[in-house]
């Protein structure tokens, strides 16, 4: 416990004495909020379509739709990108003197994991610095449903990180391979537009993104999707459905959980043999 809590905490105050990562994780969100958000709130209200879809995107307010999204972009990008943290510790010869040191490798992985998943879950909570801009509504009951599903979320993908990591020995291979995966992943979420209306194949790809399923519990406790007018969830690809089921949160939650589970111990068997 004292390796893995040493390994975290070593992530978390590289994290918080860096200021200029602390408000530069802001420039991203904000951009894609306020620029991206705005600007395209007009042109997806006139692309989506469908049975009662003109009079329930009446008051339909694009940058909320896209808020849900923000975090899931936030958490996944900080908890993948926190992985390059063993690729430069490997470069600079500091991952050799953990290795040699009687900390196991499972508590050298699980502590990153850790470490990165907390750094994700900080940034996430930042997001909320924009909710009296864009009119949403927090609540604690709200904040007591997020606050775990965020930590969930960004553990299994701070797992991915550390899995790409090990078998990744230069930053710039890290960071290219990160940025193939990041991309598509958070593209075909429905994180920054409406699922509905996909091509078969690319239905497909959404479908086992992990990303989608982690959005989609975001927008169902911040937009209070249950309370939606049906035709504009419908309009919105709000109703996520696997084989004619529909998803619900608890379906969403054990999903993430099994993928935190196959991930962290993939992760943990792929780090303990690096050299």
């Amino acid at each position: 416990m004292e390796s893995i809590y040493a390994l975290w905490y070593r992530d978390v105050l590289r994290f918080w004495r860096d200021r200029a990562r602390l408000l530069g994780s802001f420039a991203m969100p904000f951009m894609f909020l306020i620029i991206f958000g705005s600007g395209m709130s007009g042109a997806m209200k006139s692309l989506i379509s469908g049975p009662g879809a003109s009079s329930a995107l009446s008051g339909f307010n694009y940058v909320q739709f896209m808020f849900p999204g923000i975090i899931g972009m936030t958490i996944l990008t900080t908890s993948i990108f926190s992985a390059l943290s063993v690729v430069q510790d490997r470069e600079f010869g500091y991952l050799r003197e953990i290795l040699v040191s009687p900390a196991s490798r499972f508590s050298v992985a699980i502590g990153k994991v850790l470490g990165g998943s907390t750094v994700a879950f900080i940034q996430g909570l930042l997001m909320f610095v924009f909710v009296p801009f864009i009119g949403i509504r927090l609540n604690l009951t709200m904040l007591v449903e997020l606050i775990p599903v965020m930590f969930l979320v960004a553990f299994t993908l701070s797992s991915v990180g550390l899995l790409i990591a090990s078998s990744i020995k230069t930053s710039a291979g890290f960071q290219m391979v990160v940025q193939v995966l990041v991309f598509p992943m958070l593209f075909l979420s429905g994180a920054l537009f409406p699922l509905a209306g996909m091509p078969l194949w690319m239905n497909f790809l959404v479908k086992i993104n992990p990303l989608t399923y982690a959005v989609d519990m975001f927008k169902k406790i911040i937009l209070k999707v249950s309370t939606m007018n049906p035709a504009l969830k419908q309009a919105l690809g709000l109703n996520l459905t696997v084989f004619n089921h529909t998803v619900t949160i608890w379906n969403e939650l054990l999903f993430i959980a099994l993928l935190a589970l196959v991930f962290i111990t993939l992760a943990t068997v792929s780090f303990g043999r690096v050299e």
